[in-house]
């Protein structure tokens, strides 16, 4: 069981009034709290939350999967990266019912990972802690190779449906649908609206129109894995050279 630390502050604001009749800030003080396993135990608390927690416990601790190595992070591409945007991908084209050819997720989004075991609703959320939404942009080549330049930048971010190289922190080979990209065409792609309203430093994709479905990016990832366990799959990912760091 992971443990979790929080500090509460308590402060004391102390206003008074001037001749303006405005409130005004004249000092602030506060002390914080340190919670942890030593502190002592409210009982009358402890009773309160505990239909609450019992609830949540069973939502939480609900086993939708099993992964047979664990699914790591890392960069440029790792197993967890290419499940997420797998997920997204597959999930974003039954609940939009059109074709994606391609799905991102920021590198700095992927909170966590999976353990070897059973994948529960909470590691889920672990994972994706964020109620992201997942939407479709139409996107030109030109654009899609800021966004991949973005990428590489960062160095790498969980993609599918594409495969390039980091040179020189610019996206080289691209590929899509394993065809090279062609600056002229328009691709459409899935991405978390966080981003698509210029989250991640992608300003550029901002004035891009969204399609939304209020559709969660945490929902792609449960449908994703649920079906994975009724096919009678494990929920493992293998590393697809999607993001390579170049040679020459």
């Amino acid at each position: 069981m992971r443990f979790y630390s929080k500090v509460f502050y308590f402060g004391t604001l102390v206003l008074f009034f001037g001749c303006s009749h405005q409130l005004q800030t004249n000092s602030v003080d506060f002390v914080d709290y340190q919670i942890s396993k030593s502190a002592p135990v409210d009982s009358n608390m402890v009773r309160f939350l505990s239909p609450y927690g019992s609830k949540m416990q069973a939502t939480m601790g609900k086993v939708i999967g099993v992964s047979k190595q664990g699914l790591s992070k890392k960069q440029p591409e790792s197993p967890i990266g290419n499940f997420m945007a797998d997920a997204m991908k597959a999930s974003a084209e039954k609940v939009f019912n059109k074709k994606v050819d391609a799905a991102f997720v920021n590198y700095g989004g992927v909170r966590s990972y999976f353990p070897k075991g059973n994948i529960t609703i909470g590691l889920v959320y672990e994972l994706m802690p964020f109620d992201n939404l997942v939407v479709l942009q139409q996107l030109s080549g030109t654009l899609l190779q800021q966004l991949l330049d973005k990428t590489a930048v960062d160095g790498g971010w969980p993609i599918a449906g594409i495969s390039m190289e980091i040179k020189d922190k610019k996206a080289v080979k691209v590929l899509i649908g394993g065809k090279p990209l062609d600056p002229l065409a328009t691709y459409t792609i899935a991405n978390s609206d966080y981003v698509a309203n210029g989250g991640s430093d992608c300003p550029f994709l901002k004035p891009i129109p969204q399609e939304n479905r209020g559709y969660t990016l945490r929902d792609a990832l449960i449908d994703q894995i649920q079906r994975m366990t009724a096919a009678g799959k494990t929920i493992d990912a293998a590393l697809e050279n999607r993001v390579t760091l170049s040679k020459d």
